[in-house]
C-alpha cells in the first residue's frame, strides 16, 4: 500500500515541482449518539464508540487514519530517509555500555550493527575473560513485533530472571535462565508488572501482580523455582484502590520492600530477603507524605521523605520502631535545595541535590567534611549512575547537556579525583564549538521565573525573529525535565532551528513547591508557563512568530492538547505524542487502567470543584469551531497508560469542528504501546517522521 502511494506521488513530480492533482480527503469518524451520565450532569460523546478495540469498525477507522497520514507524508519519503541516515550516522552501531562490577562478574550490554535490541553479557573475573551472553534481545524478539525486556541476576549469579513484554501493554512475563548451562528453566510467571526481586538464597522470586482491568499492582506473590505457578504464595495485598505497589530489594540485599504509592503520598512495607513470609508496615499512609526506604546493613533503615521537608530530607530509624518521631535527620531538609536521591556505599554516601534547577553531587563520609562535585555549563544534566556494587570506594555519574554528549565519570571518594571512562561517540562527526546553549529565566504571567534552556547552531542563528523553533515540555508528576544530550536534535539545529527545553511547573526542577504549583487545582500554571516561554522566544526574536513547533508526550500530551485550545495562534504546528486528552471521562471511570491513584495528580471529577476546574482545560471537552495549527498526533493501539481511544476521539472531534485547512495527521502504531515501536532503528524512523512533518509544514520537503 505505502509503495503504491509513494509511486503515485513520484509520478506527479515534474522538474522538481510536486503537482497536486487533488488533495486527499481525511477520514471522518461516524458520530454516534452516546450520553455519559456523570456525577455533575450528562455529557454527549458521539465518538465514545471508538473505545471498543474489538469492534472491526474501530480498527478500520484507525487503518484509514494511517493510510491518510502515509498519503500526506509520501512526498517527504526522501526527506525521512535522509533524516534517518543522519541520525543513525551519529550513533555507534556496534556500541557497548560501560561494564559494571557485581561480585565476581563484570556486566554490560552491547549492540551489533544492524541489531534492533541489546545483548546482555558478562565476564568473570576481568574484562579480558571470555564473554558469556546472558540473553540476546535479538533472539528473544524473533517472530515478535514488539519487545521490551530487562534482567535481574540472582544473588549467587547462577541464574537470571528475564522479564519481557511482547505487546507494549506493560504486562511482563518472567522466565528464568540457568547461567551455568545457558538453558531455560520450565518456570514462567505471566502477566506481572514492576519487576521482581530474588530472595537471598537465589531459589525464589518475589513479584508484583496487577489487576487485569485497572493494571494497578495490588498483590505481591512469591514463586519458588521448580514449583508450579499455581502454587505461588500470596505475601501481601493492597486493597486501597488509589495505591500501586512497587517491589524492590534493599542495597544490602537483606530486605525486600513494597512501596505503595499514589501521586501525593506513599507507605512502605518490608520483609526479610532470606525467607519472605510477611510484609510489615513501616509507617501508615498519610495524606501528602511521601517516603521511600533503603537498608545498607545493621539495625536501621534510611528514609528519604518530604515529611516536615517539602524538598525532602534523609532520615535514619531503628528497624521495628514505629512513629515518625523516631526519624532522625541524616541530611536535613532545606528551603532552597531539593534532595533528588541518595546512593549508599559501605564507607560513604552520595547525595544528588538540585538547587535553582541545577544538580550537584555531595559526597558524605563520617571522617571528613562533605565534598561537592559542581558543573560549569549554564544548563546541564548530571545524575548518579546505577552503581550496583556496595563494597567500593568508587562511584560513577553521568554528565551531559544539550550540546555535550553523554559522558560517564568514575570518581574516587577517597582521593576526590575523577576520570572519564566513556564519552558518547558521534561517528559522523561532531564539533561542539559550532553550537551553544543558554539558560533563560522567563517571567510567567503570575511573576514566577520559569527556567528554559535553549540551544542553537551559532552560524545558523540570527536574532531577528527568522529562525524556526522547536519547544518541548512535560510538567507533571514531579518529573524534572532534564537538559540531556540528544544527537537527533542536531538535525534540527543544523537546519537553523532553535531548540528550547522548558522546566515548567508540575516538575520539581525548582523544588517541591514547583510540583505542587502545577498539579490539581493549579494545573493551568503548567500550560501558562509553556505558552509564556513560547511567546518569550518570539518576542525576543529567537524564533519566528510563524515557525514555532511544540512537542510533548503522555502527560506532556495533555499539555499539548491544552495549548492547542488555549493558544493555537502561537504555533505553526503541535506534535502530541500518546496524549492524555480526555481528562474528565478517563478520571471518572475507575475501570480504566491507572486511573484511581492519579486522582491526586489531576483531580477527581466526582468532586464538584475539581470537576469544574478539570472541565475548564480538558482538551477533548474544549475543542471549538476555530482555526488550529498543523497537528501531528500519535498513539499505540496497545498503550496501557494512555488508551489509544483518547487521541482517536480528540482527532475525530477536531476534524469535525475545526475551521482551518491545516494538516491534522493521526499516526497509530498498531503493534506498540505507550513508548512507540520497540527496536533501536524503529525509534529513529519515528523521530525522522516527526521532523519531516515539521519541515513539510515549512515547505522544506527536500
Amino acid at each position: 500500500m505505502k509503495k503504491c502511494i509513494i509511486s503515485l506521488f513520484s509520478a506527479l513530480v515534474l522538474l522538481g515541482q510536486t503537482v497536486w492533482a487533488q488533495a486527499p480527503e481525511p477520514p471522518k469518524a461516524e458520530r454516534k449518539p452516546h450520553t455519559i451520565h456523570g456525577t455533575f450532569g450528562d455529557r454527549e460523546d458521539p465518538y465514545f464508540w471508538l473505545n471498543d478495540r474489538e469492534n472491526p469498525q474501530v480498527i478500520d477507522y484507525l487503518k484509514a487514519e494511517n493510510a491518510y497520514q502515509e498519503q500526506i507524508m509520501a512526498p517527504t519519503a526522501g526527506l525521512q530517509e535522509k533524516l534517518f541516515t543522519e541520525m543513525v550516522g551519529r550513533i555507534k552501531e556496534d556500541d557497548e555500555s560501560v561494564p559494571y562490577q557485581k561480585g565476581d562478574y563484570w556486566y554490560y550490554t552491547r549492540y551489533e550493527k544492524g541489531g534492533e535490541y541489546p545483548i546482555a553479557c558478562r565476564k568473570k573475573g576481568s574484562l579480558e575473560a571470555k564473554e558469556e551472553i546472558v540473553v540476546d534481545g535479538n533472539e528473544l524478539a524473533k517472530g515478535k513485533d514488539y519487545l521490551s525486556f530487562y534482567i535481574e541476576v540472582s544473588p549467587d549469579q547462577t541464574k537470571a530472571a528475564i522479564i519481557s513484554d511482547f505487546e507494549g501493554r506493560n504486562f511482563y512475563s518472567i522466565r528464568i535462565k540457568d547461567l551455568t548451562n545457558n538453558k531455560w528453566l520450565k518456570d514462567e510467571v505471566l502477566d506481572t508488572r514492576n519487576g521482581c526481586v530474588w530472595t537471598k538464597d537465589s531459589k525464589t522470586i518475589v513479584y508484583g501482580v496487577p489487576d487485569k482491568e485497572t493494571l494497578r499492582v495490588f498483590q505481591i506473590s512469591r514463586h519458588e523455582l521448580g514449583t508450579d505457578v499455581s502454587e505461588d504464595v500470596l505475601l501481601f495485598q493492597e486493597d486501597d484502590p488509589t495505591l500501586d505497589i512497587y517491589v524492590y530489594g534493599s542495597r544490602s540485599e537483606e530486605y525486600i520492600f513494597a512501596q505503595c504509592s499514589r501521586t501525593d503520598a506513599s507507605t512502605s512495607y518490608y520483609a526479610s530477603a532470606v525467607d519472605p513470609q510477611k510484609f510489615l508496615q513501616i509507617e501508615p499512609l498519610e495524606e501528602n507524605i511521601d517516603y521511600s526506604v533503603d537498608h545498607t546493613g545493621g539495625n536501621q533503615f534510611y528514609i528519604r521523605t518530604n515529611y516536615k521537608a517539602k524538598n525532602y530530607r534523609l532520615c535514619a530509624v531503628e528497624i521495628g520502631k514505629q512513629g515518625k518521631g523516631f526519624w532522625e535527620d541524616v541530611i536535613e531538609g532545606r528551603e532552597d535545595v531539593f534532595l533528588t536521591q541518595v546512593q549508599f556505599f559501605r564507607y560513604f554516601m552520595v547525595a544528588e541535590e538540585m538547587q535553582n534547577g541545577l544538580t550537584t553531587l555531595r559526597i558524605i563520609a563520617k571522617d571528613r567534611k562533605d565534598e561537592y562535585i559542581k558543573f560549569e555549563e549554564p544548563a546541564y544534566y548530571a545524575t548518579l549512575d546505577g552503581n550496583p556494587e556496595f563494597n567500593t570506594n568508587n562511584f560513577r555519574y553521568i554528565y551531559s547537556s544539550l550540546i555535550t554528549p553523554y559522558t560517564t565519570y568514575e570518581y574516587d571518594a577517597r582521593t576526590l579525583t575523577g576520570k572519564i571512562i566513556k564519552q558518547e561517540i558521534i561517528p559522523s562527526g561532531y564539533d561542539k564549538k559550532l553550537y551553544t546553549s543558554e539558560r533563560i529565566m522567563v517571567k510567567a504571567r503570575d511573576g514566577k521565573l520559569v527556567p528554559m534552556t535553549v540551544a542553537y547552531r551559532i552560524d545558523k542563528f540570527k536574532k531577528d525573529g527568522s529562525n524556526p523553533g522547536f519547544i518541548y515540555g512535560y510538567g507533571a508528576y514531579g518529573y524534572s525535565n532534564e537538559d540531556y544530550f540528544d544527537s537527533n536534535i542536531l538535525s534540527l539545529l543544523d537546519r537553523g532551528f532553535v531548540y528550547a527545553n522548558t522546566h515548567i511547573r508540575g516538575g520539581q526542577e525548582m523544588g517541591g513547591d514547583w510540583y505542587l504549583d502545577g498539579k490539581m487545582l493549579n494545573k493551568k500554571n503548567t500550560f501558562y508557563d509553556f505558552i509564556d516561554c513560547s511567546v518569550w522566544l518570539q518576542n525576543n526574536n529567537y524564533v519566528s512568530r510563524d515557525k514555532l513547533f511544540a512537542n510533548g508526550g503522555s502527560a506532556g500530551g495533555l499539555l499539548m492538547g491544552a495549548i492547542t485550545n488555549m493558544a493555537p495562534e502561537v504555533y505553526k504546528g503541535i506534535i502530541a505524542d500518546v496524549p492524555f486528552v480526555d481528562a474528565i471521562t478517563t478520571m471518572e471511570d475507575e475501570t480504566i487502567p491507572l486511573t484511581t491513584f492519579e486522582w491526586l495528580e489531576w483531580g477527581n471529577p466526582k468532586i464538584k470543584e475539581q470537576y469544574t476546574y478539570m472541565m475548564s482545560y480538558s482538551p477533548y471537552d474544549n475543542v471549538e469551531a476555530k482555526n488550529y495549527p498543523n497537528l501531528l498526533v500519535t498513539t499505540g493501539l496497545n498503550d496501557s497508560q494512555v488508551q489509544y481511544f483518547e487521541p482517536a476521539k480528540w482527532v475525530a472531534k477536531l476534524r469535525h469542528t475545526k475551521t482551518d485547512n491545516n494538516l491534522l495527521l493521526f499516526k497509530i502504531n498498531m503493534d506498540a504501546g505507550h513508548g512507540g515501536k520497540s527496536g533501536r532503528y524503529e525509534y529513529y524512523h519515528e523521530v525522522a517522521y516527526m521532523y519531516a512533518f515539521m519541515l513539510h509544514c515549512l515547505g522544506q520537503d527536500h
